[in-house]
């Protein structure tokens, strides 16, 4: 059985711009609405509301300018209302050809809100689409509050279809308008409206308030719905819209007798742009598009899939232009340190893997992040603090810095089995952690080298802030030489690297 095409209206630059705090440019609007249609290769886009201000009549009008030149003019849609003509006059000198005419899909709207009739409002309707006739645009027909229509007031719902079945008009939308709908509420009452009118074409508009906008897009697709109304991120009202990363994917993986032309690898790239002209932050663990979620945490996970692949599924990161990723944190074992190192280009022996794996777990024990651009950094750090036998350490320290008094420093600091004690003040917390142990070292007939440089640098991608490394280079009389520290906290580096220089000059 051939599959049945499904179209996907895009309906981000209207319904989704209804999020609070969300107003798009009109730029922003053109560069969104360009990507949805050619990139993303929705069927169709919802660009704006009539008659809402100025700017949005520019926005609409660049958008549909730019739809004229490129063949794109009858996939682009303009919310109007029955209001006398006024939005379709609006329409007109923006240069849109569809309208998208808000009716009212319950008894309950239609009595308390427009105080008419059913017969007042069809007549009004019919005008209205028979206005739009004569002017060349073409009109499509929201039954707005729909769900609680089906719920409460069925017959007024069904002489309304048997009303627009009449009437000129392209596509009937059915939106849950308050998202109060449940699947299985969305496939009997889609299947209901089928059944009786097999040759119309009906739109489901989902919205996301119970967190189950997706599961009744797919509900009213499998009762015969002939397209859903989705929005980038899910945005929208409230809770917003059901979201097109996930309904994408579940009619792709669970509905073979379903096709769209919705382009899969596109569905990150243009959730990442909507969230940066939004300010509307993608959770991490939001399906298909969060930071998260093609990232294995737990080490069994990342072991797992060196054999066999044993954590896939068909949610391959790869269909929508991402890669996987194996975090490193407490929770990481030797497997995803290994995957990590693999997409570096780097190996390690099995001792050392050991070495580096634990300083990963004690990095993230402190809740610290740690990235594959990390990794260098911290081989280097580890396998150079074993390259000398540990004859100083520094057991502890206080660093204090209060405005208008100098920086000063208290350490104990152990030397061949023996511990010092000493405070000290000066220009800045390092400089006084110098000082201090100059003082604990001249006591020792002992010259510490000279600081010549000091360079401080980030893991150069990475997009954490758990670690820097502190080079300091050192003249002695005999030698210059280096020394790294790492730490999320840059004095501390810079003490871990001393402490790295102790250790080589103490005999």
């Amino acid at each position: 059985m051939t599959p049945k095409k499904i179209e996907i209206m895009d309906t981000t630059l209207r319904d989704g711009e209804q999020t609070s705090g969300v107003s798009f440019s009109a730029s922003e609007k053109l560069t969104i609405a360009k990507l949805l249609l050619e990139e993303l290769k929705v069927d169709r886009i919802e660009i704006a509301s009539a008659r809402v201000s100025q700017g949005e009549f520019q926005a609409v009008k660049n958008v549909t300018n730019w739809a004229n030149e490129n063949g794109f003019i009858d996939k682009v849609e303009v919310l109007t209302f029955v209001d006398n003509g006024v939005s379709i006059n609006w329409m007109l000198d923006a240069g849109a050809k569809v309208q998208n005419l808000l009716t009212k899909g319950s008894l309950n709207h239609l009595t308390y809100q427009l105080k008419k009739t059913p017969n007042q409002h069809f007549k009004e309707i019919e005008a209205t689409i028979a206005l739009a006739k004569t002017k060349g645009i073409e009109t499509n027909v929201y039954l707005e509050d729909w769900s609680n229509g089906m719920r409460n007031s069925k017959d007024y719902v069904f002489d309304f279809l048997a009303f627009l079945a009449t009437q000129p008009v392209k596509r009937i939308m059915l939106p849950d308008t308050l998202g109060i709908l449940t699947p299985v509420e969305s496939f009997d009452f889609v299947k209901e409206i089928k059944d009786t009118y097999p040759n119309l074409h009906f739109d489901f508009h989902a919205h996301n308030d119970y967190d189950l906008g997706v599961a009744n897009a797919v509900s009213s697709l499998k009762a015969g719905a002939d397209g859903l109304h989705l929005t980038v991120n899910g945005m929208g009202e409230r809770a917003g819209n059901a979201p097109m990363g996930s309904t994408v994917a579940v009619i792709n993986d669970f509905l073979p007798e379903i096709t769209i032309g919705v382009n899969e690898t596109f569905l990150y790239t243009i959730s990442k742009l909507v969230e940066n002209f939004s300010g509307i932050m993608i959770p991490a663990n939001k399906p298909i598009i969060g930071a998260n979620v093609f990232t294995q945490t737990a080490g069994i996970h990342a072991d797992g899939d060196n054999k066999n692949n044993l954590y896939f599924s068909d949610l391959m990161p790869e269909r929508f232009g991402r890669t996987r990723k194996y975090a490193l944190g407490k929770a990481s074992g030797k497997a995803n340190i290994q995957k990590n190192l693999q997409e570096l280009g780097l190996s390690l022996n099995d001792e050392d893997l050991k070495k580096v794996t634990q300083r990963i777990i004690e990095l993230g024990d402190k809740k610290e992040v740690v990235t594959k651009e990390d990794l260098p950094y911290i081989i280097s750090d580890v396998l150079d603090s074993y390259s000398y036998v540990e004859k100083v350490k520094v057991n502890s320290y206080v660093l204090t810095h209060a405005k208008g008094l100098k920086p000063s420093t208290t350490i104990s600091i152990t030397i061949n089995g023996e511990t010092f004690e000493q405070n000290a003040q000066g220009d800045g917390q390092f400089d006084a952690f110098m000082n201090a142990l100059r003082s604990i070292y001249i006591n020792k007939k002992t010259v510490l080298p000279d600081l010549i440089d000091y360079a401080v640098r980030i893991p150069p991608g990475s997009h954490s802030d758990a670690l820097c490394e502190t080079i300091i280079t050192w003249k002695s009389l005999e030698k210059e030489f280096k020394t790294r520290g790492l730490d999320s906290d840059q004095t501390v580096s810079a003490i871990k690297a001393t402490e790295k220089m102790l250790n080589i000059i103490t005999v």
